[in-house]
């Protein structure tokens, strides 16, 4: 009994369980169907967003297409500009890959000076900035190397480093400043030679102020050749000249020279020349502008090769503010004398430049110069000067009045009287 009452469960069970199964299938296979539906929509979904996130990266593209389109539009533009004003400013050479431009100015100034004894006007040209012309050619042999060309000839008549009370018409003066052939590359510098300025030159007359057309650290240029009067006795002309008296130190200037310069590096350069007659010299130069500043330094040792001297020292600086338009200058220089006291030199000028006139700025300065030991080592000059200059910049001119003193105190005879110098004058470039 035990038997049949295990198979007549075991039945029963095995027919409810078919009920179940029967009810159950379709339940199942529904909930399969409807997993297989969302799986293809989920797979549709990916699709879509792929394709979407194609279009997406393909106007991205397109984008990027456009602006380095329109960046390369905008540079040959600019270029296209460049290129004109550069042809505008050019005349034809004889080289046809050459570029020639010429360029010069006229300087001219009236002195009226008082020597201590007669007052009287001079006419001059001024050697702070003589009059000259100068023909410039350029080639490019790379896309870094440019080789390059320089003519200019200074053409002067009434040079004021040679007009004084007793010639007062000194007459043309003609000079070769620059004969000068360059090579330069961003990369490894420029080579000069030829007649130009050595690695010194201008070292110690860095200046941002805007007056240095009349005013900066060659005080003597304006009046170099006036000759100072005794201050007793008749009054009689000296030997001794403003430049005799005054003098910056300032390097080996123009000569006969192999140069090079080296490239730039943080606003940093060096500068170093082997010059005619056995001379040489080095310089570092420097000019930055930042936190509403604009500054410019120079400092250079030159082997003068001269009797009784040994090296010549000279640095500059300036330092302007561009937001007032204040600024500072100042140069030092000194020549190692081994017979007697060392020549030496000190400036500094106080500035503002300004802008009152919508033809250009407007530049004031007023300077300070110590001379120690010139023309012998027992004299000692100082001279005191006040500037205003004005721009015209569409038209390259400069409008310029001064009114300088010098003094020289001398423990040899003769004593000198005091010279003083109003001037008026203009500079014109083309």
């Amino acid at each position: 009994m035990l038997i049949k009452r295990n198979k007549g469960t075991m039945i029963i069970i095995g027919l409810l369980l078919a009920v179940g199964v029967f009810y159950v299938s379709p339940a199942i296979a529904q909930d399969a169907q409807t997993v297989e539906r969302l799986e293809r929509m989920i797979k549709e979904q990916q699709q879509q967003l792929e394709s979407l996130q194609q279009q997406l990266n393909q106007l991205k593209q397109t984008a990027t297409d456009a602006q380095t389109q329109a960046k390369e539009a905008k540079s040959a533009t600019e270029e296209a500009q460049k290129t004109e004003r550069e042809a505008e400013k050019s005349v034809t050479s004889g080289q046809e890959r050459v570029k020639l431009a010429v360029s010069g100015q006229v300087n001219r100034a009236v002195n009226l000076v008082d020597d201590g004894k007669n007052t009287d006007l001079y006419f001059v040209d001024s050697d702070a900035s003589n009059t000259r012309v100068r023909f410039v050619g350029t080639a490019k042999a790379t896309d870094d190397l440019t080789l390059g060309s320089r003519l200019e000839i200074a053409a002067a008549s009434n040079e004021s480093g040679d007009v004084n009370q007793d010639n007062e018409d000194s007459g043309d003066f003609f000079n070769v400043r620059w004969a000068d052939l360059t090579l330069a590359s961003k990369r490894y510098g420029k080579l000069w030679l030829g007649k130009g300025s050595t690695a010194s030159d201008s070292t110690a007359e860095v200046d941002l102020s805007g007056v240095d057309v009349i005013a900066y650290s060659s005080v003597a240029d304006i009046a170099g050749g006036m000759l100072f009067r005794e201050s007793s006795g008749d009054n009689s002309l000296t030997t001794v000249s403003v430049a005799g008296a005054f003098n910056n130190r300032d390097g080996l200037g123009r000569q006969n020279r192999v140069r090079y310069d080296t490239p730039t590096f943080w606003g940093f350069h060096l500068a170093g020349s082997a010059v005619s007659d056995q001379r040489y010299d080095g310089a570092l130069y420097w000019g930055g502008q930042g936190y509403g500043f604009k500054a410019a330094a120079a400092a250079a040792i030159a082997n003068p090769n001269r009797d009784n001297a040994d090296l010549q020292y000279d640095g500059s600086f300036s330092v302007l503010h561009e937001g007032s338009g204040l600024n500072l200058t100042a140069s030092a220089g000194l020549l190692d004398r081994d017979d007697e006291g060392d020549p030496t030199n000190f400036y500094v000028k106080g500035g503002w430049l300004t802008q009152f006139f919508s033809v250009g700025q407007t530049a004031f300065g007023v300077d300070y110069t110590r001379s120690v030991n010139l023309p012998t080592g027992s004299d000692e000059g100082y001279s005191v000067g006040v500037a205003a200059v004005q721009q015209f910049e569409k038209y390259g001119t400069e409008l310029y009045l001064q009114y300088r003193l010098y003094s020289l105190d001398r423990d040899v005879a003769p004593s000198v009287k005091k010279m003083n110098v109003g001037t008026v004058g203009a500079r014109v470039r083309f």
